[in-house]
């Protein structure tokens, strides 16, 4: 196969990029817009007590990461890899779509302040969740819709909120919503250029594929 040739295939084990053991660049440290940490381990006493973590894909990670900061309630934000086979991947890696990743935002946020339902609305009403392995002009695996949960509530939640969209978007006119909705595994944080992009470029590329369908 010609590298980086079948870019809305996902690989399976014997043909996904091998990677690495550790991560090969620096991620940064603090949240550019937010203040706050950047990498938020669960288990080293970062995140404040009650905060819940979840995973989303809806496209290119630079606008979705400011789409999610400026949410009220939303304590971090970072942008990485997950859903896919290759460890500690690139993003050069990523693009080739030979590692099964979909570019993320991970959200950390304070449930009495903002709700995972609120989330999931702004999810859904931000891209459009029919297109499979692109948005837009952007074509391939690490763009496809995906919520990555971390919690058997949110499990539950997401897959009620599809249904609940769906309805929507075929009477909008539109077809069968093919956003994979599963519990997160590895998630692996991007290079330190990528986290909180559109801060330090505020000019930059930013596509909005919103469907003007409200989820309701």
């Amino acid at each position: 196969m010609i590298f980086g040739t079948r870019k809305t295939e996902l690989p399976d084990a014997q043909s996904a990029l091998p990677g690495r053991a550790d991560r090969p660049f620096a991620v940064g440290t603090t949240h550019r817009v937010l203040g706050t940490p950047i990498e938020t381990p669960l288990d080293a006493g970062v995140v404040p007590d009650g905060f819940e973590v979840t995973v989303v894909g809806l496209g290119c990670f630079w606008g979705e990461e400011k789409t999610f900061w400026e949410v009220p309630g939303v304590w971090s934000t970072s942008v990485g890899y997950a859903g896919g086979i290759t460890p500690n991947p690139s993003y050069e890696e990523v693009c080739t779509g030979r590692t099964g990743h979909a570019e993320v935002v991970r959200i950390v946020f304070d449930p009495s302040k903002v709700t995972y339902a609120d989330l999931l609305k702004v999810f859904w009403e931000n891209h459009d969740p029919t297109q499979g392995m692109r948005q837009g002009n952007d074509r391939g695996t690490q763009y496809r819709s995906v919520l990555l949960t971390t919690t058997d509530e949110q499990q539950r939640q997401a897959e009620e909120s599809r249904d609940r969209y769906q309805e929507q978007m075929t009477k909008a006119g539109y077809g069968r919503i093919t956003t994979a909705i599963s519990p997160l595994g590895e998630y692996y944080y991007a290079e330190e250029p990528h986290q909180q992009y559109l801060a330090k470029n505020p000019f930059g590329y930013c596509p909005l594929h919103a469907t003007n369908v409200a989820y309701v």
